[in-house]
């Protein structure tokens, strides 16, 4: 089977296509990515010049030991909210680019149908065999597939979960350990 011209580009305009939206999708998250970060850093100066006025004002030793338990967990729990933001951000182009290779394998899996299709018209006889091998072949091929993406998108679900959890352990343990500085 020989490609013809016409076949060669378009598959190199469909090729185009899909690296131009790839591209597009990573730049729109450097974009979130340099928006919170330039957030974060605004919010860290803004915070720090507080902090300093506040430390400036200190007389002894108590508002010092006082002022230090009161900073630690806002900090953590800034800390905590701008790693969930990195994960969900993370997240996000992960399963954009996953949806843009399942299009991809999609649209791969059908010109593979119909190639296949197009050879078993012209097979010759006795090659019923050798047909039914390679649409064996194709569907177990599919099969793999499909099953390693619901196995990466149920190891997602499970980091998540697990990603919220050490969340909310740590800024309830800075929060404890906040309050007991308190006391003191």
């Amino acid at each position: 089977m020989n490609l013809t011209p016409e076949q060669i580009a378009a598959a190199h305009k469909a090729n185009l296509e899909t690296l131009s939206g790839l591209t597009n999708q990573a730049l729109h998250s450097i974009e979130k990515l340099v928006e919170l970060n330039m957030h974060i850093a605004k919010q860290s100066l803004s915070d720090s010049m507080s902090s300093a006025k506040k430390a400036l004002e200190i007389k002894d030793i108590q508002q010092l030991l006082a002022h230090q338990a009161e900073a630690v967990q806002p900090m953590a729990e800034k800390i905590m909210a701008y790693s969930r933001h990195l994960y969900e951000l993370a997240h996000e182009t992960q399963a954009s680019f996953t949806e843009s290779a399942e299009k991809e394998f999609q649209a791969g899996q059908k010109k593979m149908n119909s190639l296949v299709e197009g050879w078993t018209k012209n097979a010759p006889p006795g090659s019923d065999a050798a047909v039914h091998a390679m649409k064996q072949a194709i569907a177990s091929a599919t099969n793999v597939y499909e099953t390693s993406q619901k196995a990466v998108k149920h190891a997602v679900q499970v980091a998540q979960t697990n990603i919220n959890n050490a969340a909310e352990t740590t800024i309830k343990s800075v929060g404890a350990a906040s309050k007991a500085v308190k006391k003191k």
